[in-house]
């Protein structure tokens, strides 16, 4: 604040005392502030996805927040995904549009370490098959093998919490 402005609010403030402005604060900057995501704007961003999914290699994802412990991530597929297994991350998918067959348990085929405690594979044999459409919830533990799989022209999108979790 320059020399003028000082004089003028001494002037016109009846105390003596310098002016501090209010720091500006969002609600983020909140302790305890909520993260919202309305069911609106998450299907605003699959939509997107899906454009990016159709145009590319057939899925697309992106994170909406890190957090301490987990992550949300907007998930959107056009087709089957490879096998996966998180040594220390569950996943747990909300089902916001159309269909797929999760695959869990089993043996991942083809299994091999993309990164710390990520293992990824061709598919998942000898798992147990439960379809999930719109509204659904599915927790996968840290350490289980699963695999989504679409049929035919079947999309899928859903909210992934990545949770972190030490496998029993």
């Amino acid at each position: 604040m320059d020399e003028l402005s000082k004089q003028l609010l001494k002037e016109i403030l009846p105390v003596e005392k310098e002016f501090v402005p209010p720091v500006a604060r969002s609600k983020a900057d909140e302790p305890h502030a909520a993260d919202h995501w309305s069911h609106a704007v998450l299907l605003e961003r699959a939509a997107y996805l899906h454009k990016m999914a159709k145009y590319g290699d057939g899925s697309a994802s992106e994170t909406l927040k890190e957090f301490p412990g987990h992550c949300a991530m907007l998930s959107v597929r056009g087709r089957s995904g490879i096998a996966e297994l998180h040594e220390n991350f569950a996943d747990l998918f909300c089902v916001l549009g159309g269909r797929a067959t999760l695959v869990t348990g089993g043996s991942i085929i083809g299994a091999h370490t993309v990164a710390a405690g990520e293992i990824r594979g061709d598919s998942v044999e000898g798992g147990t098959r439960q379809e999930l459409r719109a509204g659904d919830f599915a927790h996968v533990p840290a350490g289980v093998p699963h695999q989504m799989l679409l049929s035919g022209e079947d999309t899928f999108s859903s909210l992934v919490m990545k949770i972190e979790e030490n496998p029993a």
